[in-house]
């Protein structure tokens, strides 16, 4: 009789590393990268903080709590440390020199779950760049964060032999995922031509991550979209055509989650997706109302759309989970917001209603005077509009037509 073993691979157990500088909430801080360390598949075993006016230049933490950890670690069989901190590749080595535990940081972390996240060639490429660019400059030395442990949480995505072969290689390729990505962007950027040519409006719903954005979307549009409860669930962007209540079709795009301290590299390399929202004529900015540190979760979205360009545009606050918050009454602090359940579907009725009101109106009425030479926009605004008066006159074709705004934006000089 043969007996089946199922061979059942056990989580990576961790302790997490938080310096207190001052800069930021560091337990806040820590709750979060707990969570992504439970994205990533490891179970944390335990958590240090230290509090410095400085981090160590050597070891980042001082050496007197890394000796503490160090005996930890061996006494408790843990596989991984994990910083709350971007370290430097010195930094990294000289921890897992004196620990003899493989060391990730915040910003590693965060690419692991990208990596394993990114479902799309764009979005595979986008991580793969911003992936390289982190681990150019720890090739040198030991590299014992690259051979030394092997595989596991921090080492998703480019294979060992790639990156450790040479950095003229590297170079290479870092090259070939830019210009890949540019064209990539300039075709998003058509598509983005195209929905304006056609008149269609936008609407990006950003937030921080696992906030139910993705959840909003399918309450919004039954699209079926991928929506789980963790941490950057959705990377690549979905669009979704929506009818809103008064008649006009926008497009939905669902974008990438936002978090404290996201990677440099990861912004730059998912800047083409970013922009989506950046030329979306309104942005609904979702946030989970049920965490305790919501308000500082739309500070976190608000200030990143700030710096895509978004600063002006038209922004709902959408603040998600309501059914399941203790207290709201802080939200009405001069905010345009809303109040959903996307789960439930409770305050889905006023967000469409309130979307009607900030989107630009869809329709006005002008009288515009246009040279003969321009008959082809004449007839436009004839098949487009509905025309109320039309005189041929010695300096023009005046008309009276109510046409969709945007439509009338190009003829702006010619209103009389």
């Amino acid at each position: 009789m043969t007996e089946l073993f199922e061979n059942i691979q056990k989580p990576e157990t961790a302790v997490l590393v938080g310096v207190d500088l001052g800069e930021y909430d560091c337990e806040a801080s820590l709750d979060e990268l707990e969570e992504l360390a439970k994205t990533a598949g490891a179970e944390v075993e335990a958590r240090v903080t230290q509090r410095r006016e400085t981090p160590d230049s050597a070891t980042f933490i001082g050496s007197g709590r890394l000796r503490e950890i160090k005996n930890f670690c061996a006494d408790n069989d843990v596989d991984l440390l994990i910083f709350d901190s971007e370290l430097t590749p010195s930094q990294q080595r000289n921890i897992e020199d004196i620990t003899d535990v493989r060391v990730v940081d915040r910003t590693q972390l965060i690419l692991d779950i990208f990596a394993a996240r990114a479902r799309s060639g764009e979005g595979k490429l986008q991580v793969e760049l911003a992936q390289l660019k982190y681990l150019l400059p720890r090739l040198g030395g030991k590299g014992t964060s690259m051979s030394r442990l092997g595989g596991g949480i921090g080492t998703r995505g480019p294979g060992e032999t790639k990156l450790e072969s040479d950095r003229r290689h590297i170079r290479r390729r870092i090259k070939n995922l830019e210009d890949g990505l540019e064209a990539l962007s300039r075709r998003r950027k058509l598509a983005r031509e195209r929905r304006e040519k056609d008149e269609v409006e936008t609407v990006a719903i950003v937030g921080y991550t696992n906030a139910g954005k993705s959840t909003l979307m399918n309450a919004l549009t039954q699209a079926g979209v991928l929506a789980e409860d963790k941490l950057f669930a959705t990377l690549d962007p979905t669009s979704r055509a929506l009818t809103l209540p008064d008649g006009r079709r926008v497009m939905l795009i669902d974008t990438v989650g936002f978090i404290r301290r996201l990677p440099h590299g990861l912004v730059e390399a998912f800047k083409s997706t970013l922009e989506e929202a950046a030329s979306a004529t309104l942005i609904l900015n979702v946030c989970d109302a049920s965490s305790p540190d919501c308000a500082e979760h739309l500070e976190v979205t608000n200030k990143l759309l700030e710096e895509l360009g978004c600063k002006g545009k038209p922004i709902i606050a959408v603040f998600n989970k309501c059914d399941a918050a203790p207290d709201l009454s802080w939200l009405s602090a001069g905010l345009h917001s809303v109040k959903i359940s996307a789960l439930t579907g409770e305050g889905l009725d006023r967000l469409l209603n309130e979307m009607v009101r900030a989107l630009p109106p869809t329709r006005k009425k002008v009288t515009l005077l246009l040279p003969y030479s321009m008959g082809s926009d004449a007839a436009l605004l004839r098949e487009k509009g509905a025309l109320d008066r039309e005189e041929y006159r010695p300096d023009g074709l005046l008309m009276t037509v109510t046409a969709d705004a945007k439509l009338l934006e190009r003829y702006k000089d010619y209103i009389v």
